[in-house]
């Protein structure tokens, strides 16, 4: 390494964020990039570990040391090229991931991991600003042509592989926009959506076709597409979102995440209102408001929700509050369960966890309240631990909308999956390993959370580029792209 004592010569520091005050004004991303001589510092912390367990904890096998190294000497460029060799799209993962990487730093175990997320996302920020990053097409091509049936991160980074190996891929996309849930599932105070466009730019250079407002099984069915094309890729997300059956559930006002999100998502873009929410308004002004769900897309509705001027928020979890460090012995360098707070629970949030929601209730056909339980783990007879609500628990939540952030359970299997006719696996989703990423059915591939299911957007990338070089492999023998 270029300092083997950065680590112990320079305090851990990451990027600083606007006064919520402040940042709850605008749609707009809030996150102050470091000082290029900051960064290079925080590059200096990478030790020479022997092991880089970073590695274990990055989907995509980025050469963490090794771009560190290189910022550390001013090698800025160098480090692009490194980084942009196993990740695709560095300034989606820079903004959004949760860095399992800096979990597995060895410096974490005194909880003061190098600044992975921020060195790696000022890498690519500064890549662009310097025009470093331009594309990359083929010198000739190979005269097979893939459809891609959905355009979030697998689809894209599938996509991109495909067109840089000679073939000429197509992105099929449902919605008016390129991106998936990148687009439409992701707030714009988080990732502002020009950062998207811009990497469509380059992969329409690169060779690759985009078809916007084209759903597959509907608009044009999958036997059409094997006839047309030489090989077809399953890379839609897992968009069946989890319900809650429980009485009052038909009630105005109770809806899912991504019905929320969305509308707020297409509003930013500039989107109508009859355009951005055909279905009616789902606005969180004034209101008080319940997310039901403790994860990231729970944290969106916050942030979502308190932009809209609600009038309180309250997000509940079923399981039971975290500890606020993990137990580092038992847990690193693995992703360990422990307490996050998140920039939206910052900007003013109440948090409560092992509840139940019993029922909504409702006047004149709106929820009014949410009626909840308290919850606990019990030996069950089998002797394993499960959930019981604590007898006489019972209370009430205001709630003028209540939002489902449970997650999702697979994809949707009516249209495309159906008409595929392609195996499923246990859980649902469209069953494939991960070593060739075929389905049951000839021609068929498939990637990212149609096939894993629920996951991070690092996993979708990682699954594309595999999925890529398989189909490159598959197609010609052999292939010369990474896995």
């Amino acid at each position: 390494m270029g300092k083997p004592t950065g680590f112990l010569e320079v305090e851990r520091q990451d990027r600083g964020y606007e006064p919520p005050a402040e940042r709850l004004k605008t749609w707009k991303e809030f996150v102050h990039p470091l000082p290029i001589e900051a960064v290079r510092k925080q590059a200096s912390r990478c030790m020479d570990c022997g092991i880089p367990f970073c590695h274990n904890g990055c989907p995509v096998n980025n050469q963490i040391p090794d771009f560190n190294d290189l910022v550390y000497r001013d090698h800025w460029k160098t480090a692009l090229e490194n980084l942009q060799s196993t990740n695709n799209f560095p300034e989606f993962t820079g903004r959004v991931c949760p860095a399992p990487c800096e979990a597995s730093c060895t410096l974490n175990i005194i909880d003061t991991p190098v600044t992975i997320k921020t060195i790696e996302c000022q890498i690519v920020d500064r890549g662009w600003e310097e025009g470093w990053i331009t594309p990359q097409p083929s010198p000739r091509g190979t005269g097979k042509r893939i459809a891609i049936v959905g355009s979030g991160p697998a689809g894209l980074a599938c996509a991109q592989q495909l067109a840089r190996a000679g073939h000429a891929p197509t992105v099929f996309e449902k919605s008016d926009r390129v991106g998936g849930l990148l687009r439409y599932g992701i707030p714009d105070f988080k990732m502002e959506k020009h950062l998207i466009d811009r990497r469509i730019r380059q992969m329409e250079a690169e060779g690759v076709i985009f078809r916007t407002n084209f759903e597959v099984g509907k608009n044009v069915s999958v036997q059409r597409l094997l006839d047309d094309y030489d090989v077809l890729v399953m890379a839609g997300g897992a968009e069946n979102p989890r319900d809650l059956d429980v009485p009052g559930r038909e009630l105005d006002g109770v809806h899912f995440a991504m019905e929320f999100l969305t509308q707020q998502n297409k509003r930013v873009a500039g989107d109508p209102e009859h355009q951005a929410a055909p279905d009616g308004t789902i606005s969180a002004k004034g209101k008080h408001v319940v997310v039901i769900g403790g994860g990231d897309t729970g944290s969106d509705c916050i942030g979502t929700s308190n932009r809209h001027g609600a009038a309180s928020v309250v997000q509940l979890e079923i399981m039971p509050e975290p500890p606020a460090r993990e137990n580092k012995a038992l847990t690193w360098p693995d992703w360990p369960l422990k307490l996050r707070t998140s920039s939206s629970h910052e900007e003013g949030c109440e948090r409560d966890f092992a509840v139940g929601t019993k029922r909504f209730i409702g006047e004149n056909g709106k929820v009014t309240a949410v009626e909840c339980v308290r919850l606990e783990w019990v030996t069950g007879d089998d002797g394993r631990m499960r959930m019981q609500e604590i007898p006489g628990s019972e209370f009430q939540l205001k709630a003028d909308l209540v939002l489902f952030a449970m997650g999702f359970v697979g994809p949707r299997h009516e249209g495309f999956v159906e008409q595929a006719g392609v195996e499923l696996d246990p859980r649902g989703n469209v069953k494939a390993s991960v070593s060739d990423y075929r389905t049951s059915t000839p021609n068929i591939f498939t990637c990212g959370d149609m096939r894993r299911g629920q996951s991070l957007v690092v996993w979708a990338i990682r699954e594309g580029r595999q999925c890529a070089q398989a189909v490159d492999a598959y197609l010609m023998g052999a292939s010369k792209l990474p896995r």
